[in-house]
């Protein structure tokens, strides 16, 4: 199933506006909590994991970090008590940590979907925190205006309140699309069956599988900070997501 991870299904995969939901633990030890049910996002793709509580027999456990192996393991604050296996909880998400990296996210696939269309540039890296993101491009020559011309296209695309939607396909037809993968490098493991697509309609579709908004107006204004040349013709744009 393309919802799971290990023994995990992936609610935040399905409902990204989740934000609480019952789990039981499966296990519980040095290398983290296992749920059978979590809306966590685990972290990948630049995106960082989400932060949020257990709650359980009165007690509350922090959740701090993720980290992904044969299962989906949760990281609880250091020092903070521990669900042992079988235990209900109830999950919660940090909603202003988790709105913010949806917004930023979606911030950042508008703006690889504006240089893609308007100077056809591969993306080479890219990282984000809530608000505060970077994204790399192949971008030989820097011209005239091109931080301000950016910035400028950006907020046309988030005026338009393009939806954006998430679809799963069969990894063939995903490859079928036009442009689907805008990294430099493929970084869709072999292994993986089912793609999961984002889909900036009429502007930019690609694989990924972070959180997202559900429009462009939804992100705010995007502000185009900086340009450095980080050698070799890659260059890196730094963004910053405000309020409209």
């Amino acid at each position: 199933m393309p919802d799971m991870h290990g023994k995990t299904h992936r609610l935040e995969l399905s409902d990204q506006t989740l934000r609480d939901w019952d789990a039981v633990v499966l296990a519980s030890g040095p290398e983290g909590i296992v749920l059978d049910r979590s809306a966590f996002y685990p972290g990948g793709g630049g995106q960082p994991p989400d932060h949020g509580v257990l709650l359980w027999g009165g007690v509350e456990t922090r959740i701090v970090g993720a980290r992904k192996g044969d299962d989906l393991y949760l990281i609880s604050e250091e020092g903070d008590p521990v669900p042992p296996a079988g235990t209900a909880v109830r999950g919660a998400i940090t909603d202003e940590r988790r709105s913010a990296l949806m917004r930023t996210h979606s911030a950042l696939h508008l703006l690889c979907g504006v240089v893609f269309r308007d100077y056809q540039c591969l993306v080479t890296g890219g990282n984000m925190e809530p608000l505060v993101a970077r994204m790399d491009f192949d971008l030989s020559e820097v011209p005239q205006g091109f931080k301000e011309t950016v910035e400028e296209a950006c907020n046309k695309e988030v005026a338009a309140d393009r939806r954006i939607e998430v679809v799963t396909l069969p990894r063939a037809e995903a490859f079928a699309l036009p442009d689907i993968v805008r990294t430099a490098t493929n970084l869709v493991p072999p292994e993986v069956e089912q793609v999961r697509i984002v889909d900036i309609t009429g502007l930019d579709t690609q694989a990924d599988g972070g959180t997202h908004v559900a429009s462009t107006r939804q992100i705010g204004r995007i502000r185009v900070a900086k340009v450095e040349n980080k050698g070799r013709g890659f260059r890196r744009l730094r963004i910053r997501v405000e309020e409209p």
